[in-house]
């Protein structure tokens, strides 16, 4: 039945989103917990507090490739069921910012949301992947960078849908992802508001 695979395909999604990424490219380059870095996030800019640039790469690339493999499970389970991806996207999400491995602890989303986005229109790469590292040398806040992806994703869904590429459906999973993103950046947000959000490291800054 349908609905089995979507529950199925969620459950996956979760449990890939999950998968600590950073946590696992800190210890392996430092011997240290990423949870007790930084912002205790296990994001790709908390590893690159951590442990330099090449770290935030590495993590950035996993958490993209969570999302990507959430959406190619949910295709696989839900025989192409738009809402197997919906729910295996938000789940990935959801399991990247409250990972069951690490005590329901991790990151804000942005990665996952990303790869997601790729997996379902493959050209967004084009534009999203680049928004990290703007974001990064640019912006200079990762929380803002996260919340302008978190509302271009929707933006591109839309666009794509509107053009007959996709089903307008992949905007509930747009708009989902963007509320857990949002969600798990509220410190984020009311430190900016009072001014006190800390700037983002540059990546491969000299």
């Amino acid at each position: 039945m349908l609905w089995y695979r979507i529950i199925l395909a969620g459950a996956l999604g979760y449990l890939i989103g999950a998968i600590p990424v950073g946590y696992f490219v800190i210890y392996a380059m430092k011997g240290q917990d990423l949870r007790r870095q930084g912002s205790g996030r296990t994001g790709g800019t908390n590893a690159i507090r951590a442990g330099g640039s090449w770290a935030g790469v590495l993590t950035g690339a996993g958490d993209i490739l969570k999302g990507f493999l959430a959406i190619m499970a949910a295709r696989w389970i839900g025989v192409g069921s738009p809402w197997a991806e919906v729910a295996a996207g938000i789940a990935a999400v959801v399991g990247h910012n409250w990972s069951i491995y690490l005590g329901f602890k991790g990151g804000a989303g942005t990665g996952p949301n990303i790869g997601v986005c790729v997996a379902l229109w493959p050209l967004s790469a084009l534009w999203l992947i680049p928004l990290l590292p703007f974001g990064l040398n640019v912006i200079r806040y990762a929380s803002v960078t996260s919340l302008l992806i978190a509302v271009v994703i929707p933006l591109t869904l839309a666009v794509h849908a509107a053009l007959g590429l996709g089903p307008w459906i992949h905007l509930v999973y747009a708009l989902g992802a963007a509320l857990a993103v949002t969600w798990s950046l509220r410190p984020n947000i009311k430190r900016l508001q009072n001014g006190t959000e800390p700037r983002s490291p540059r990546l491969f800054a000299r």
